[in-house]
């Protein structure tokens, strides 16, 4: 591979999954197509169009003309109506032309990695016509295509990768949300501190900290006397945070500790994917 340093774990952790995901729906009889996946509305033909679609978008082909139907109770934003369009245009297919379209796309990107010589900072399209830098291009795609490798994986009984290079890329990037989570959707008050303490296959202990003005940050510091800790295991912190199961299914495998209504509230409000 030609790209840059700052790139190459991005375009690890992403060929890492996306190949794991290939292998995953090859040996699929066409039923299983449809089963429901724990990403709210899709299937496993779903996810793997939505894949797909992103990847076409990072190739720069022209996205599909097609008028999505008004019944699909998912979509309830513009954000969703655009990720909704390349998995629509899907919906009919079969297993074989999933399975023909993803492995073309993933010679198409993988002779796209090799070939690339754009620095981080180089400006692509974004969703809904944003741009972007290509920096955060790699780093989503890295951490999209581990969440719906987990999606399937739960859905088809086949787990695995939890502490893959794609599962460290997505540490950070939910770790990132957690002073939104805290000190503005939770309300934490000014100048206190709440602990994260995750176990399991990929392991972390990190502190939010709100200053006096009520903005949050992270660090890996303990504090000696937090307002709450809350304490999980690795996949349910991702299925809370991508959304994947409300804090009540998942209550036995949640320990909170300290202002029990704050801890509360931090989990009423963890999931920070728009999927």
């Amino acid at each position: 591979m030609t790209v840059h340093p700052s790139l190459q774990t991005y375009a690890d952790a992403w060929t890492h999954s996306i190949e794991a995901i290939a292998e995953l729906v090859q040996p699929l009889v066409e039923g299983e197509w449809n089963r429901a996946t724990p990403c709210p509305g899709w299937s496993v033909r779903d996810i793997v169009s939505h894949v797909i679609g992103m990847e076409c978008e990072m190739l720069g082909d022209p996205r599909p003309i097609h008028s999505l139907p008004r019944d699909l109770y998912h979509v309830r934003s513009d954000f969703a109506r655009y990720m909704e369009m390349q998995v629509d245009v899907r919906r009919h297919h079969t297993g074989p032309e999933m399975t023909s379209e993803l492995e073309y796309i993933l010679i198409r990107r993988a002779r796209q990695l090799r070939n690339e010589n754009r620095k981080p900072d180089h400006l692509i399209r974004a969703p809904l016509g944003a741009e972007q830098t290509l920096e955060l291009a790699y780093r989503m795609r890295a951490f999209d295509v581990w969440v719906h490798e987990q999606d399937l994986r739960t859905t088809l009984r086949k787990p695995g990768n939890l502490d893959s290079p794609g599962a460290l890329v997505t540490r950070d990037v939910l770790l990132e949300a957690l002073p939104k989570v805290v000190a503005k959707d939770a309300g934490a008050p000014a100048s206190s501190a709440v602990v994260f303490d995750v176990h399991g296959p990929v392991e972390f202990l990190r502190t939010v900290r709100v200053d006096a003005e009520g903005r949050g940050s992270v660090d890996g510091a303990p504090s000696l006397g937090p307002a709450a800790t809350l304490a999980m295991d690795w996949e349910t912190y991702v299925r809370l945070a991508c959304g994947r199961v409300r804090p009540a299914e998942v209550a036995d495998r949640v320990k909170s500790e300290g202002d029990l209504d704050l801890a509360q509230a931090i989990l009423d409000n963890f999931a920070v994917t728009p999927r």
